[in-house]
């Protein structure tokens, strides 16, 4: 191939990637657009998740999946199905931990648990100004990526990275305080679902330990 052809071959392939950025009108648009954008036009989403955990040193890691659900504001369902039986429900009003292995509910006020944490930025109200810095940071892996900065100082989290393709989050990577990594993926994520309304409410099992507020 000649030097010309091979030049005119990349002149193409960027022609092309052009023409699907204006036809997809998201490819341009930077991390904090499609983040705006996602809180104006969500209310509420449901879809399933991956989650990943690995320590500091990468020795050992962890995986996990299950399900999701949310409607602003504050009501959110998060079922982890394997290797886990865990379910976290908030009502609006306050957040449901229920362990099925150790019949426990923990129970917080809806403020005090969703203030800083990834919950937050999905299902919380849209004044994220208010509890997070916002950076936008640029491409990877075909995602636009936002940095999302705890401004409390009692976040378990100190960085919060969020990958947007068509104005959804697809990934997020939460960095806590002891350099361990959280890494979650979503899939069929559909947008304002029709959702009922006892996805979002919990009663403690009989028997079940509630521990918290």
């Amino acid at each position: 191939m000649t030097a010309a052809r091979a030049s005119l071959r990349a002149t193409l392939r960027g022609i092309a990637v052009a023409a699907l950025a204006l036809v997809t009108g998201t490819a341009a648009a930077s991390g904090l657009d499609q983040l705006h954008a996602f809180l104006e036009g969500t209310q509420s989403a449901q879809g399933t998740f991956r989650q990943v955990v690995v320590k500091k040193d990468r020795s050992a890691s962890q995986t996990s999946s299950g399900t999701f659900a949310f409607r602003r504001p504050g009501k959110f369902r998060w079922a982890y199905d394997k290797p886990l039986d865990q379910l976290i429900v908030g009502d609006g009003e306050k957040v449901w931990v229920y362990d099925r292995d150790l019949n426990q509910v923990m129970v917080r006020k809806l403020d005090a648990a969703l203030g800083a944490t990834p919950a937050a930025l999905l299902a919380g109200d849209n004044a994220l100004e208010k509890n997070f810095t916002l950076v936008a940071a640029g491409e990877g892996e075909g995602m636009e990526y936002v940095d999302a900065t705890p401004k409390s100082s009692e976040s378990q989290f100190t960085r919060i990275r969020i990958g947007f393709v068509d104005n959804l989050p697809r990934k997020m990577l939460l960095t806590d305080a002891f350099g361990q990594t959280t890494e979650l993926t979503f899939a069929d994520m559909r947008r304002n679902p029709a959702l009922a309304p006892d996805l979002f409410t919990f009663t403690p099992p009989k028997g079940a330990d509630v521990v918290g507020q």
